[in-house]
């Protein structure tokens, strides 16, 4: 299935790429896409088999988010981290989980995890508010994890925990307006004394420890992997995604080019195709390393052993 995904993933590229220009001047991916995305399958990639999802390799959906940031940096970028926070959110109480898919399995969460938020403890949950920076594809999502301390009874922070608020109890602060990735909408998130129930609560430290409570409705070892190995590989895959569409556009320029004044080819200047080689040995040496950083924690997650710090390094 997960072959699938990707095979439909190459054939929306073309589509892709001629709406970089608009997602760019919109500051947003534009609607059409994500829903190609969505009946591509891209968003089940990381999500579980129980609400329809394929528990992929890390890897495949990787190789689809390298593939859609060749066409368009911005909604490879959106791609990933949407796609990505499937499992976060996999990781949450089983009652979070429900609440967020049990009507719409197809339901997308954006995030903002640093902890610029403030929650207190009350009966029940929490009272959480906050303003948010830089939740990129806030539009297309309909919850949204943010990163909040919760206070002590002393007024020091207790914990850092993340935390699972449907759309209807923020707001979106149109900030984005950059000159890279505009197309991203990576605008302000905004939450007013709202309630969170416990459930819709997990501590970063749960995470870091790879014991979260959504494992046990989830026992896969793509569940198991840590949530920082898994995060920083989602927003590093865009920039060797985008390095890649620059590489095949530089290429296939190049070969077309003329140099008037001696009337050659640049393709056939050996200058010329030493930097380019060079080019793509960085690109593929950085994929390579990505892959196999990845794989390693996969791998050691499948065989049911602990992930060791030094490996997460």
């Amino acid at each position: 299935m997960s072959e699938h995904v990707l095979t439909a993933i190459r054939d929306l590229l073309p589509v892709l790429r001629e709406r970089a220009q608009a997602a760019e001047e919109a500051r947003v991916v534009p609607k059409e896409s994500i829903k190609e995305l969505r009946e591509a399958g891209f968003f089940r990639l990381l999500q579980p088999t129980r609400f329809g999802g394929h528990e992929a390799d890390p890897v495949t959906f990787y190789t689809a988010v390298r593939l859609i940031s060749s066409a368009c940096g911005s909604t490879g970028w959106v791609a990933s981290v949407l796609g990505a926070h499937a499992w976060h959110v996999s990781t949450f109480p089983a009652e979070a989980q429900e609440e967020l898919w049990g009507h719409d399995p197809a339901a997308l969460v954006s995030s903002a995890y640093a902890p610029v938020g403030r929650a207190t403890a009350v009966d029940g949950g929490y009272r959480l508010s906050g303003t948010w920076n830089f939740s990129s594809g806030v539009d297309h999502a309909a919850a949204a994890i943010l990163g909040a301390l919760v206070m002590g009874e002393d007024g020091r922070p207790a914990d850092w925990v993340a935390f699972l608020v449907p759309r209807e109890d923020y707001t979106v602060r149109d900030v984005w307006r950059t000159v890279g990735l505009r197309g991203t909408g990576s605008n302000d998130v905004v939450v007013e004394d709202a309630f969170v129930p416990a459930h819709r609560a997990l501590s970063f430290a749960d995470s870091f420890r790879c014991a979260c409570p959504g494992q046990e409705v989830n026992p896969g070892p793509l569940y198991r992997i840590p949530l920082y190995s898994l995060m920083t590989t989602t927003i590093t895959t865009p920039l060797v995604g985008m390095a890649t569409g620059a590489y095949e556009a530089h290429v296939a320029h190049q070969r077309q080019r003329v140099r008037v004044f001696v009337g050659e080819k640049v393709k056939d200047d050996p200058f010329a195709k030493v930097r380019v080689a060079r080019a793509a040995s960085e690109v593929d040496a950085a994929w390579l390393q990505l892959t196999r950083n990845i794989t390693e924690i996969y791998d050691t997650a499948r065989r049911g052993e602990p992930i060791p710090t030094a490996l997460r390094l």
